[in-house]
């Protein structure tokens, strides 16, 4: 697998930039979120998110997700931030929210599907070394770092793949347990739970009491 660069050892900043580097030569990388690790690419490169599907076996037409690092990012990806949408970003991230919503018309990028969706799966992770890492690279592309089917990595050894599929591997150790993201639909037309996760569905209504599950 690629270069292993231990977290706890040495500097932030270091760390930080050999990611930036590969990811800006249009590389993969795997990074610790914060129940799992996850492959991360520029979600503007199309030859590396094809890669990091390939990788993954992923179906044709999936979508990876987008992490950015903070909301304000979100104004040149989303279409809509709804008075709903606006007070769910506030509220919860950073943090296991991933919003599906509608993406801005005319983004140079295809996270798999094409751009035939029309959603992008969106959230800004409370990881300490991806906010770093996001707040220098913009938008990432980021799917689970195992192949369909399998369980999500909790330590860079539960990741499989050949040495040459990844620039490096960001270790923090094993990472703490935890609930998957809470999966919300947002748009002009309300706010629909799809997957109750970490944030629970009491906790989203508290937030915007109209939302529904679905």
């Amino acid at each position: 697998m690629g270069k292993e660069v231990d977290l706890k050892k040495g500097e932030l900043s270091r760390h930080v930039n050999k990611a930036l580097k590969a990811i800006a030569d249009g590389y993969i990388i795997a990074i610790p979120l914060e129940h799992s690790y996850a492959f991360a690419c520029d979600a503007f490169r199309q030859d590396a998110v094809r890669a990091m599907h390939v990788l993954r076996g992923d179906p044709l037409f999936t979508a990876a997700q987008v992490v950015v690092g903070s909301s304000k990012t979100t104004q040149g990806l989303v279409r809509e931030i709804t008075p709903d949408i606006a007070a769910l970003m506030k509220k919860f991230w950073p943090g296991l929210l991933s919003l599906n919503v509608r993406p801005q018309m005319g983004l140079s990028w295809d996270l798999g599907d094409g751009n035939q969706l029309d959603r992008l799966s969106i959230r800004v992770p409370k990881s300490k070394f991806a906010k770093t890492l996001l707040a220098e690279s913009g938008p990432l592309a980021i799917a689970s770092g195992s192949r369909v089917g399998r369980p999500t990595p909790k330590e860079l050894g539960d990741i499989f793949v050949l040495d040459s599929d990844l620039a490096f591997q960001f270790n923090n150790g094993k990472l703490r347990a935890g609930g998957a993201s809470t999966i919300v639909e947002a748009d002009n037309e309300g706010v629909r739970v799809l997957r109750v996760g970490a944030i629970s569905l009491d906790a989203i209504q508290a937030i915007v009491p109209s939302a529904t599950l679905i």
